[in-house]
């Protein structure tokens, strides 16, 4: 299966965030999937590696949690 990474621009700012946020991305991934956060990006980057995953469904997941996140171009 091949390996698609969604990048997106996210109104997440602190680890304790992104610690709320865990189990819900936990929850909607795969286990071979991955997902992390680079909060030292200027745009507070999210990065899902899954083949299945839509950019929407990770949209609403992180507006349904109170944040926004906007998947950025390839």
């Amino acid at each position: 299966m091949n390996k698609r990474v969604l990048v997106f621009k996210t109104s997440v700012n602190e680890n304790q965030e992104v610690e709320k946020l865990r189990p819900v991305l936990n929850g909607i991934i795969s286990q071979n999937e991955k997902w992390n956060f680079d909060l030292e990006d200027c745009d507070n980057i999210l990065r899902v590696e899954s083949p299945e995953l839509k950019a929407e469904h990770i949209r609403e997941i992180l507006s349904l949690n109170g944040f926004d996140c906007r998947e950025l171009p390839d």
